[in-house]
């Protein structure tokens, strides 16, 4: 069974595949530069993180690929749904991340977006290494025999 969600902030995207298909290491939190109308966008919930991914340009670290759709009602001050947007964290952190991914080849995922508690749109990246053909397989045999666990268990407690 899945763990309730935290009141506290709302998941407007949630990426699954990249916990498919990558090893997921340190997790961040990071804001992230909006315009206007793509922040209503995000709390109509038209968005999609699927196919994006953080990378470092000028010291500092952008999301590339998200595609948050345009509001109808912004008219002519609408956004460009795919554009690249900014990550806001600590010089430390983007230190950090940048140095993961020149020395170790790892990659920068946003796993979902969400606002938090005080109404401001952040992103939950993570340091992640790509799994090979044979990880993933694994992944799915664990998950499976897990599913196929807790159905024996349940079965057992109700007989």
């Amino acid at each position: 069974m899945a763990a309730k969600p935290d009141p506290k902030f709302k998941v407007i995207a949630d990426n699954r595949k990249a916990r498919f298909n990558y090893a997921i290491g340190e997790t961040f939190e990071a804001g992230i530069a909006l315009t206007g109308s793509e922040v209503k966008s995000l709390r109509a919930g038209k968005t999609s993180i699927a196919e994006s991914y953080a990378s470092a340009r000028d010291g500092e670290l952008w999301l590339y690929n998200s595609n948050i759709s345009e509001y109808k009602q912004a008219g002519r001050f609408n956004h460009a749904p795919k554009r690249p947007r900014k990550l806001l964290l600590h010089k430390r952190q983007i230190n950090k991340l940048i140095g993961a991914v020149e020395r170790e080849g790892m990659t920068v995922v946003p796993l979902k977006i969400y606002f938090n508690d005080k109404g401001r749109a952040k992103v939950e990246i993570a340091l992640a290494k790509g799994k090979k053909l044979h990880d993933k397989r694994e992944t799915e045999k664990k998950r499976d025999w897990d599913r196929e666990k807790q159905r024996l268990m349940r079965s057992r407690s109700k007989g």
